[in-house]
């Protein structure tokens, strides 16, 4: 069963033994025997060993290998080549993402098949689209913006439940009898319940698809929100809260995903930064909006809009984001004779002599190449194609496939090599041996149906996607705390947006106070136009000046791009955060003029943008194969660790010791914490290098 974990090691896992064993020792190069390379060659490799670079843009580099996922030469030609590809482990379990990576882990070695580009030719699509007519990446781009926009819309609702009382807190505060604290409180468990329910939420999707999440999470928001609006005591209120994180977490750990299913790489930036700019702006924007409905009609008015604004978001979700799930894991292919693509010039002459038995001679290259027998995992989803190897029959001239002893029945076929070579139109071409997985099973039925209808579409389950055990799906996000680049990304997700929280719960106990500014509910909500606005401007500047900052930085290191490039952005991120965060605090228990403050408020919210897309780029940009899992454990630190905690007392020292202190030392905090992005970009490249070799997160 796919639940199961394999007990030996994937493919990528020997590439990596072999790579491992390439270090210098006292015999000399081991990997030279490997490669069958003698003499000049033998002693050519280690003398490049030798003088291998330990630095490269004050970066070190790993002591044993150059290929690190996650690097890329992103200058080369016209499109990025994966460099740590033969090092990155194989899946051996469901993700919500597609395979970032190029079918075959050779396929750097050698001519690779044609590859699909857009009209104009200036760009290789990635990931490769198939010739079915149901495959998300051949939609129409209309449809594809049209889902994005519909689940955009969705995701502002809910990203603005969090700060949507910031400026009721004085009328539930009166209507219940309670401290601004417990009022407070009611934010921080409204976030517990977001993170835990990312916890399920995530795995639920992978194993039955993100369509019947999102249907699901949606009914469960309207529910949640008439709930609120009718509550009739505190405790109802807080436990209704709950579950409306509950009910909301899908909008946070799922649309990023849903993004890289439906469009290219070249296409996803644009995307993601809508996506971000509408989740992150519905948490400046929406608390505007509600105050000016508790100004006009109470508090309680602003859940029956919620109820009856999501009813209609529902709705679109329901007509126009239909099931994204396209499997493109790497599937074993008909196979032809064996031969290492990187050494392929050694029998370039026998290409093309299908009708010819195999001779010896072949056999003989192949044992030299270090040829091994392909072995069948049966518990394992297939990471990679093989490298075109194949079983040879020694009794037999042709050449024939392996065959599977749990699939007896079906008889082994014979290949002609030439004409089972990969091309584009015939990519969807599988061994039959092979048994398929549950996710295999489920988009090859797709791929054999005609276009799927709108009507067709509507279907709210397509059954289960994947036979994967639901708790190992759910605890790998939190295994991912163990990997330090997750773990960095993780710490920065959640002071970027978690600071935004914290202030949105001070918000109305600094302008709202007799003894400060004295603002209106109104006046309250319109404080957050600034944060909305440096929202925007954080959004792009972050997207723009990265990019500038990742090329220059690439160019500099002869085109090769690392992941810890996306760390230079850190530096304006905590300058700007940490200004923010003391210039809000100092102005506000100064009394300044309310425009100080509000500023400041704005400088903060451009600081934690700038913060929130670095961690998530560097993140994802460090383990593409695990991105999914990535995006739940940033969510449950920025909602737990941060959000829920901070909100037990953060009103309580706010009220003891005021502003300047209390801002002062949260500014400190961020600038302390953010000191060690210094070492993960000196040891960052070894670390990712580190993970690999521990394989946590293969176990699960």
């Amino acid at each position: 069963m796919a639940d199961e974990v394999q007990a030996g090691a994937s493919p990528a896992q020997s590439d990596l033994s072999k790579e491992e064993e390439a270090a210098p020792k006292a015999g000399g190069v081991k990997w030279t025997r490997y490669l069958g390379l003698k003499g000049k060659d033998s002693q050519a490799l280690e003398e490049r060993w030798a003088h291998r670079e330990k630095w490269s843009m004050g970066i070190l580099s790993d002591k044993q290998t150059d290929e690190v996922p996650g690097t890329i030469l992103l200058l080369a030609a016209k499109r990025n080549e994966p460099l740590g590809l033969r090092n990155t482990p194989a899946r051996t379990s469901a993700t919500s993402l597609p395979s970032p990576y190029p079918p075959s882990r050779g396929s750097s070695r050698g001519p690779a098949p044609p590859k699909k580009r857009t009209a104009d030719g200036a760009i290789v699509l990635d990931p490769q689209p198939e010739e079915s007519m149901n495959d998300p990446l051949n939609w129409p781009v209309w449809r594809r913006d049209l889902a994005m926009l519909c689940l955009g819309f969705y995701c502002m609702l809910g990203g603005g439940m969090t700060p949507i009382l910031a400026a009721a807190y004085n009328e539930v505060s009166a209507e219940y009898s309670i401290s601004f604290h417990k009022v407070a409180l009611t934010t921080g468990l409204y976030m517990l319940g977001l993170g835990l329910g990312s916890v399920v939420m995530s795995p639920t999707a992978i194993l039955y698809g993100k369509r019947p999440v999102y249907i699901a999470g949606a009914t469960m928001f309207i529910i949640s929100a008439v709930w609120c609006a009718v509550s009739p005591s505190y405790v109802s209120l807080v436990i209704a809260r709950i579950f409306q994180g509950l009910a909301v977490s899908p909008v946070e750990c799922l649309p990023s995903a849903t993004i890289a299913e439906i469009y290219f790489l070249h296409e996803r930036a644009y995307r993601v930064g809508v996506y971000t700019l509408l989740l992150l702006g519905g948490k400046n924007l929406i608390p505007l909006v509600s105050a000016a409905i508790t100004n006009s009609l109470g508090w309680r008015w602003i859940f029956w809009m919620v109820a009856i604004t999501t009813g209609f978001s529902a709705i679109l979700v329901f007509l126009f984001v239909p099931e994204t799930f396209w499997d493109r894991t790497p599937r074993p292919r008909a196979k032809r004779p064996p031969m290492r693509r990187s050494m392929s010039d050694l029998v370039h002459t026998l290409r093309g002599r299908s009708s010819q038995p195999v001779t010896p001679g072949i056999e003989e290259v192949d044992r030299q190449l270090g040829a091994v027998t392909p072995r069948k995992h049966k518990n394992a989803h297939v990471g990679f194609a093989e490298d075109e190897k194949a079983e040879i029959e020694k009794d037999t001239p042709e050449v024939m496939a392996e065959k599977d002893t749990a699939q007896s029945s079906i008889p082994a076929i014979v290949i002609d090599p030439e004409a089972q070579r990969p091309i584009p139109a015939s990519r969807d071409q599988v061994d039959p041996t092979v048994q398929l997985s549950q996710q295999q099973i489920y988009t090859s039925n797709l791929r054999a149906k005609p276009r799927v209808s709108f009507i067709q579409s509507l279907k709210p389950w397509n059954g289960r996607i994947a036979k994967d055990n639901w708790f190992r799906v759910m605890a790998r996000p939190l295994i991912l705390f163990a990997y330090p680049a997750v773990l960095w990304s993780s710490m920065v997700y959640a002071l970027s947006v978690g600071w935004l929280i914290v202030l949105s719960e001070s918000v109305a106990e600094i302008y709202a106070k007799r003894n400060t500014y004295n603002f209106t509910p109104l006046q309250v909500g319109l404080v957050y136009i600034s944060p909305f606005v440096a929202g925007i401007l954080g959004t792009i500047v972050a997207g723009r000046v990265s990019d500038v900052v990742v090329r220059f930085m690439s160019r500099r290191n002869g085109g090769v791009y690392e992941p810890e490039f996306r760390l230079v952005m850190g530096i304006p991120s905590t300058l700007a955060t940490t200004i923010g965060l003391m210039g809000f605090g100092w102005s506000a228990q100064e009394k300044d003029n309310w425009i100080v403050p509000t500023v400041f408020f704005g400088v903060l919210s451009f600081g934690c943008t700038l913060g929130s897309t670095t961690s998530i780029t560097y993140c994802v940009d460090s383990y593409r194969q695990y991105a999914g899992e990535a995006l739940v454990t940033l969510n449950f630190s920025k909602n737990v660790l941060h959000g829920f905690v901070f909100s037990l007392f953060f009103v309580q020292w706010l009220q003891a010791d005021g502003a300047k202190d209390v801002f002062v030392a949260l500014g400190g905090i961020h600038l302390a914490l953010m000191l060690f992005t210094i070492p993960l970009y000196i040891y960052g490249k070894r670390a990712r290098m580190w993970t690999v070799r521990k394989h946590l997160m293969e176990k699960f």
